[in-house]
């Protein structure tokens, strides 16, 4: 009915509260990687596209060394390979070319049980003798030998002849060693320049030697030639029978063996000193203090120097020290190597007992040596060696 009032209405429907403010409410939903990563830093990105470079640069320079060292080695072993062939030839083209000295050599063995005096068991030698009047030379020509005494225990000999004129023994020729035989055919002819008038006062001996690396070369035997009794006038061809070496009286200095080694490609030259023998007495005691000095020399000059410690009142010393000198393959053929024994006095000066010398311009035994040395690289040759008197055993510069 009109006009009635109801009753009392609710009074938060009338007054209703005003919304409380807030964070409005977004439109699109929130980005989940951007909350959780972040933006990442420039530096970042340069410092891995930098590590990534060098990483790889790396990997290729390690390659490219790997690549080069191989090509390297190959390149090494051949020119190795080059050099000890170079060397190998060069040591054969001078063995048998020269052996020992004639004062080194000892006259062949005699004794109850050899009969070394008769003539048939020491064997014959062939030889010409020719004089060339226009030039001043006696030609001497070694043909070859036969039916000559084994003084090898196989039965059988290494011989080769010294050629030379009395009373000059320093002027003499050697024939090549032929292995391991009896009747060698030398086929070798020498020189020797002495004025027509002078040849009636001297005398040719050939001497036949039995070569021994290890010791004292033995000598088969020797024919004297008188030249007073010798007609020039025509070329003279003959046959005789050798006969025994006198016993020739000089005071031994006593004997040293030593190895050499060379290697090629290091250019490194070794030489070990091992031992030494009936050395002569040089104290009042009847010893001696004997010590080595090594010596390299190149023209004639020494240019290094090595010694080995001294050993007390012995004639025979054991040493085994090694010494190295650097030499190049174009130089190995330029030096020389000298060992010289010396007493040593506390008090006094040291005095030589005697000197041996190694090389290419030296000659005789040390030109034998150090040819097996050179063809025979990198391999240590041992050789026993006689040794010389100091004055006499320093050798000629070489060419």
């Amino acid at each position: 009915m009109p006009g009635v009032w109801e009753g009392p209405q609710d009074p938060d429907a009338m007054f209703p509260e005003p919304p409380t403010p807030g964070p409005p409410a977004s439109e699109t939903p929130p980005d989940s990687s951007r909350i959780s990563q972040g933006a990442v830093p420039p530096w970042a990105l340069a410092t891995i596209v930098l590590g990534s470079g060098l990483l790889l640069f790396s990997c290729c320079f390690c390659l490219y060394r790997k690549r080069c060292r191989r090509r390297l080695g190959k390149k090494s072993q051949a020119q190795a390979q080059v050099h000890l062939q170079e060397v190998k030839e060069l040591g054969r083209s001078y063995i048998d070319k020269v052996q020992p000295e004639v004062e080194e050599l000892d006259p062949a063995p005699s004794g109850p049980g050899q009969k070394v005096t008769e003539k048939h068991e020491l064997g014959r030698l062939q030889y010409s003798l020719d004089y060339d009047f226009q030039s001043g030379q006696l030609l001497v020509g070694i043909l070859q030998a036969e039916g000559l005494a084994a003084l090898d225990l196989g039965g059988s000999s290494d011989p080769y002849v010294s050629v030379y004129l009395l009373p000059d023994k320093r002027r003499r020729h050697e024939t090549k060693v032929h292995r391991q035989t009896l009747n060698p055919h030398f086929g070798e002819a020498f020189a020797f320049k002495v004025p027509y008038v002078e040849l009636g006062g001297r005398v040719l001996v050939m001497a036949v030697y039995d070569f021994d690396r290890f010791s004292r070369n033995d000598a088969i035997g020797e024919v004297r030639v008188p030249m007073s009794s010798v007609d020039l006038g025509r070329p003279v061809q003959a046959w005789q029978q050798l006969q025994a070496v006198p016993k020739e009286e000089q005071e031994k200095l006593g004997d040293i063996c030593f190895s050499l080694r060379y290697v090629p490609t290091a250019g490194k030259l070794t030489v070990i000193v091992l031992e030494a023998k009936n050395l002569k007495k040089m104290d009042v005691g009847g010893l001696s203090d004997p010590y080595v000095k090594v010596h390299l020399l190149q023209g004639g000059k020494k240019v290094r120097k090595k010694k080995t410690t001294i050993k007390k009142n012995t004639l025979n010393p054991y040493y085994n020290e090694a010494f190295s000198f650097e030499v190049p393959c174009d130089q190995v053929q330029k030096v020389q190597v000298e060992l010289t024994v010396l007493d040593y006095d506390k008090l006094g000066k040291n005095e030589a007992i005697g000197r041996v010398a190694v090389g290419t311009a030296v000659g005789g035994a040390g030109l034998r040596h150090w040819a097996d040395m050179l063809a025979n690289p990198r391999r240590p040759i041992a050789q026993w060696h006689s040794l010389r008197p100091p004055d006499r055993a320093r050798p000629m510069p070489a060419p």
